[in-house]
């Protein structure tokens, strides 16, 4: 390769590489695997140790990440937030170890700390005087993000220091979510007609960017704090006394996942193992991160434009592989989300044979263009069912066909619908077969109708038995319906009968809740149901009745039309009616009486003694209004452990803060 030809290929790398940095760092948009994107970086550094003059100040080997979004106030970092040197295998890890002695000047084995790199999202937690002051993310590495709000509601990251403390230290750590709560978190998006996330770190970036830290709070993210940047008033020998000092000042450190190893084979021999217990972990890690233990070391060692010399990341093979699409499945959740899974020829994708993918929804059918018959490729993360991250599309023959959504549900036959504003399609249907066990559930749980002794193993027998196909058929079971089924004796068939008799007499809202009715949770059903007494009542209520209620908004109001527009679903309505199931009005406490009427209450923290809903409804049970922010309306802030930002706004603004204990001692009184 000649000079002309090396600039060439040099721009046209450092071109995709910017982009590909653009929709990773800033879009949460990744086209591309960790694995290519790293390919592309090595060779453009070749190029560059060939060719030095192409290094130019803005190559993608002078910077880290990508630049802060407008959105947010930029936020200098006081010393840089370098990203790390990759080996992607053994050999250039010794190579690694060789420079290192050799730059000491020693033939003595160096000890290494090594730690899990986990899939996440670095930032940077500025603490005064032991007090949390500024957060940021680490951006270009010079400059990032300010999102000192949004971290403050991660429960993880604490406000204020143990003491002793530093006077300032600037703490690194990563933002991560944990694959269960990812799972959970994805399948709430879709139910709430959300585009899923394609994995963990993209909803973990994804969340620390919400403009509005409310959103933020209600994401199940975590950090681990692993390094610094400045530290003043604090001398630390070691990376593994940083990480102890860290945990004496209440930061959260990922102990388990750190071995101190000296030399080369005991560095290969921990990666080794992490590499065996990676499918085991509860999050996501791409590799193992070497730094030298002895800070002194670190520090002679130094630093290069992008990189430090004492420390380098050990890459994990790609969970990636390529296959072919055979069919493409609908499959209906609880709340009737029809969601497309990509079933594949068997491949075996990091020890694990795959054979389906998930394709979260049409809109990501779209802009894969996947269709039955491409090659595509398939990336699995941790025992997350894995995504198709691209499709070949040089590979297509021209007998690949489309899959268009469904109008009707593949499982029940009742009709499609996909309401304003959500990607997800949805069964209307109520009694749809492939969500009833869990609309079951739904119906007899504590806070719908309460029918205790319903568990899921009970459930399962009535449904294989054919006994139940509605959640009215619940109210037709016999004593010689329950006596065959296993673990069900007399007594425990009796008080299932007696609780199931009970529930015909619950409060509208509960009933309302049951029902599972579409953005309709606990609050919005006892709202409704203040305003209208009768079941009758609310589904004959005209569009604009409903909008006029403060709270109900047109989302809710479509979701509720469509609900009572079903033929199926008034069909089970009336059946419930004809078994005896007679909702209550609810009983509603005037807005001038009660001995909290005009009273906002806020409840931050975990209650040892209450449910936060329970404690609500106290609230409002006297008069009162139980709000989800402080603001300057507010008069009691209800403070349980780990309180967060609402308690340092409360204080801020002068607010009555109580304990659990002197709440309930308050509503003892007023009772």
């Amino acid at each position: 390769m000649d000079a002309t030809e090396a600039r060439r290929r040099h721009r046209q790398l450092a071109d995709e590489l910017h982009r590909h940095s653009h929709l990773y760092h800033v879009l949460d948009r990744p086209e591309i695997s960790d694995a290519e994107y790293d390919r592309m970086f090595r060779e453009l550094l070749a190029l560059e140790k060939e060719w030095p003059e192409l290094a130019t100040p803005d190559s993608p080997s002078r910077r880290v990440g990508a630049p802060p979004l407008a959105s947010f106030r930029q936020v200098r970092h006081a010393e840089p937030m370098l990203s790390l040197e990759n080996a992607l295998d053994e050999e250039e890890f010794i190579e690694f170890d060789a420079r290192v002695r050799r730059a000491l000047g020693s033939d003595e084995p160096v000890t290494y700390l090594c730690e899990m790199k986990l899939d996440g999202v670095a930032v940077e937690l500025t603490y005064q005087d032991g007090v949390l002051a500024v957060g940021s993310t680490r951006g270009d590495g010079t400059v990032g993000e300010e999102i000192t709000d949004n971290l403050r509601t991660i429960g993880s990251v604490p406000l204020r220091l143990n003491r002793p403390c530093p006077e300032l230290v600037d703490v690194r750590g990563e933002v991560y979510i944990e694959l269960e709560d990812f799972r959970r978190f994805n399948r709430r998006r879709e139910e709430e007609g959300e585009a899923a996330f394609a994995n963990p770190r993209n909803a973990a970036a994804g969340s620390l960017r919400q403009l509005d830290p409310r959103q933020t709070a209600k994401r199940p993210l975590r950090i681990f704090c692993y390094g610094v940047g400045r530290l003043v008033g604090e001398e630390i020998a070691s990376q593994q006394q940083l990480l102890e000092r860290f945990r004496q000042w209440g930061l959260r450190t990922n102990v388990a996942g750190t071995r101190l190893a000296r030399g080369a084979d005991e560095v290969i021999a921990c990666y080794r193992e992490l590499l065996e217990q990676r499918e085991q972990l509860p999050f996501e890690i791409d590799g193992m991160v070497v730094k030298v233990n002895d800070r002194a070391l670190q520090r002679q060692l130094g630093a290069k434009s992008r990189t430090p010399r004492w420390a380098i990341a050990m890459k994990f093979p790609p969970r990636q592989a390529t296959t072919t699409v055979e069919e493409i499945r609908v499959q209906v959740g609880r709340t009737g989300a029809l969601t497309p899974v990509a079933v594949l020829k068997p491949v075996e994708v990091s020890g694990v044979t795959v054979s389906r993918a998930s394709l979260h929804n049409w809109d990501e059918i779209a802009r894969l263009d996947i269709r039955v018959g491409d090659t595509v490729v398939v990336e699995r993360a941790g025992d997350v069912i894995p995504d198709v991250v691209k499709v070949l599309t040089d590979r297509r023959t021209g007998s690949e066909r489309l899959v268009d959504p469904p109008d009707s549900c593949p499982a029940c036959g009742s009709p499609v619908a996909r309401l304003q504003d959500e990607v997800v399609p949805r069964c209307q249907g109520l009694a749809c077969p492939a969500r009833l066990k869990e609309a079951i559930r739904h119906f007899a749980s504590r806070q719908a109708m309460d029918i205790d002794g319903l568990g899921e193993r009970t459930i399962d027998q009535l449904l294989n038995k054919g006994l139940v196909a509605s959640v009215a058929d619940l109210y037709r079971l016999t004593r010689d319906d329950l006596l065959p089924l296993e673990r069900m004796g007399e007594k425990s068939a009796d008080k299932l009968l007696r609780a199931i008799d009970i529930s015909r007499k619950r409060p509208l809202d509960r009933f309302l809740f049951a029902l599972g009715i579409r953005h309709v949770g606990s609050h919005l059903a006892r709202l409704l149901a203040r305003h209208f007494p009768t079941l009758e009542a609310l589904a004959a209520a005209a569009e604009e009745t409903l909008l006029a209620i403060h709270e109900i908004g047109p989302r809710v109001t479509e979701s509720l039309r469509a609900f009572f527009a079903s033929p199926r679903n008034r069909e089970i309505l009336e059946q419930l009616r004809q078994l005896g199931v007679e909702p209550q009005p609810v009983e509603e406490v005037a807005a001038d009486a009660g001995p909290l009427a005009g009273k906002i209450y806020v409840f931050t923290g975990s209650l040892e003694k209450l449910k936060r809903r329970e404690a609500q409804q106290m609230v409002e049970r006297l008069g009162g209004k139980a709000a989800g922010s402080v603001s300057r309306r507010t008069d009691t802030v209800v403070a349980g452990q780990d309180a967060g930002s609402k308690l340092e706004k409360a204080l801020q603004l002068g607010i009555e803060i109580i304990s659990e204990a002197e709440f309930l001692q308050r509503i003892e009184e007023l009772e």
